[in-house]
Parts: structure tokens; C-alpha cells; sequence
């Protein structure tokens, strides 16, 4: 008996253990979806402020500008274009790290799940051996009771 029970604290303690990987693989998808939500955020600030400048240079053009000025926007717009698509790498990598973390966060949650059916199933098992125990012990003293009044009887009836 005390070897069934070893057996369930080492379940419980690996559930124990599953579990807590379970929270902290759903608190790392929480934080990976909160930088990917900055990320965007500051995707979009710099998207906007990208057409932002180039509607507010693109108004002057009957204007004339010296080639220097025309030189620097250009230089400034690429490095804003550079920025921008340095930005959707950083979402983008942040969106298959979210992928591979609810991915992770499954795997965590099945293992979970799993071990909680077979300590489940082991403590069903074990009570209904326990259930089959008694109920043996039970049979074989009424027997014995039985067996004993019949003796009686016999003796009795002598």
C-alpha cells in the first residue's frame, strides 16, 4: 500500500510540476503578445509618420529646393522606409515566436491534462482494489461465520 501511495505523490508532484510550466509557458505568450502589440504600435506610428512627410514634402513640389534639401528628404524618407521595414521584422518575428509559444503552451496544457487522466485512472484503480479487498475479506469471514454456525449445529443437534 505504501508503495501505491508513493507512486500517487510522485504523480501529484510531477502534475505539480506540470502545471507550473503550464502557467509560465501561458505567462510567456501574455508577454509576447503585449510586445507584439507594442511592436505594431510602433509599426503603425512609424507608418503614419512616413506618409505623414512624404504628403507634407510631396505639397512643395512646384517649389523650388536647393538639391541639397531634395538630397536630405530623400536620405530621410529611406531611412524611414528602413526603420519601417526593420519594425515589420520585429513584428513578424514576434509573431512566429506567439506561434511557437501557443504551440508550447498546448504541448504544456496535454501534458497536464494527461497526467491528471492517469492519476485519475490509478486512484480509481487502486480504490476499486480496495473495494475488491474489502469485499473479499468481508466474504470470507461471513464464510467462516457461516461455516461455524453449521458446526454448532451439527453439535447441537447430537
Amino acid at each position: 500500500m505504501q508503495r501505491i501511495m508513493a507512486a500517487h505523490k510522485a504523480f501529484e508532484v510531477a502534475i505539480d510540476l506540470a502545471r507550473r510550466q503550464r502557467d509560465a509557458a501561458r505567462h510567456a505568450l501574455v508577454q509576447l503578445r503585449g510586445q507584439r502589440g507594442n511592436a505594431q504600435m510602433q509599426l503603425d506610428q512609424l507608418t503614419g509618420y512616413a506618409a505623414e512627410t512624404r504628403q507634407r514634402w510631396g505639397a512643395r513640389e512646384g517649389a523650388v529646393l536647393q538639391p541639397e534639401v531634395v538630397r536630405h528628404q530623400r536620405q530621410f524618407l529611406q531611412r524611414l522606409e528602413q526603420t519601417v521595414e526593420m519594425q515589420r521584422g520585429v513584428v513578424h518575428e514576434l509573431e512566429l515566436r506567439i506561434d511557437r509559444a501557443v504551440g508550447g503552451l498546448a504541448t504544456a496544457e496535454a501534458r497536464l491534462m494527461s497526467l491528471c487522466h492517469v492519476l485519475e485512472r490509478r486512484l480509481r484503480d487502486a480504490a476499486l482494489r480496495q473495494q475488491r479487498l474489502e469485499q473479499k475479506e468481508t466474504d470470507e469471514l461471513a464464510t467462516q461465520r457461516h461455516g461455524r454456525g453449521r458446526g454448532r449445529q451439527l453439535i447441537q443437534g447430537i
